[in-house]
């Protein structure tokens, strides 16, 4: 079953719309932050849960659920989760309270991610990775519907930026200069 891309205002019941978040600066992280070492694995509630807490009318036989299970790298936390076939896995996981990387929403940077390790994801308004990227099992969560049971591992986002646009930088990635960004503010 392929799914259109949201067309206007009406799509609305498929796709939330954007969140502001907080600047990094006030962003208060459970125990579950960098900080912490230990592994955890999230509730798993059942699809049935899933559709309640969304408000969804969400109906076994008509929309495949699968297993979404992430491993996020910078946390070291395992969440899992189920994601109906037709929603967004970003937008399931913020559902249900569990923290993901991400910044655009858009399918447009690196933010969210991920190096699929078993499964398939379909993710057709992917545009911050290229075909290549994709085909060596890059995927971006906030645009990525599962396909099938999925279990995927997030990415350091300059790591996959650097993958995408490296090529083009002829001397390498850049350093970030500190003073100079210092004196650059100042003069504004």
């Amino acid at each position: 079953m392929d799914l259109q891309a949201p067309c206007c205002n009406a799509c609305y019941s498929l796709h939330r719309p954007p969140q502001l978040h907080a600047p990094p600066s006030s962003v208060k992280f459970p125990s579950s932050s960098p900080k912490c070492t230990r592994k955890t694995t999230s509730q798993l509630p059942t699809p049935a849960a899933v559709a309640a807490q969304n408000g969804s009318t969400y109906s076994p036989s008509t929309v495949p659920t699968h297993k979404v299970t992430v491993h996020d790298r910078q946390t070291g936390v395992v969440h899992e989760f189920f994601v109906p076939e037709d929603q967004y896995i970003l937008h399931t996981a913020e559902d249900q309270n569990i923290r993901l990387p991400f910044a655009c929403r858009h399918g447009c940077c690196t933010s969210c991610a991920v190096r699929v390790k078993s499964g398939q994801i379909r993710q057709p308004e992917a545009l911050g990775i290229s075909n290549e990227l994709k085909m060596k099992g890059y995927a971006l969560l906030c645009v990525g519907f599962p396909s099938t049971d999925l279990e995927v591992e997030t990415q350091d986002e300059d790591e996959v930026y650097w993958l995408q646009f490296g090529r083009y930088f002829a001397r390498g990635p850049i350093e970030r200069d500190d003073y100079a960004l210092e004196l650059a503010m100042a003069d504004e």
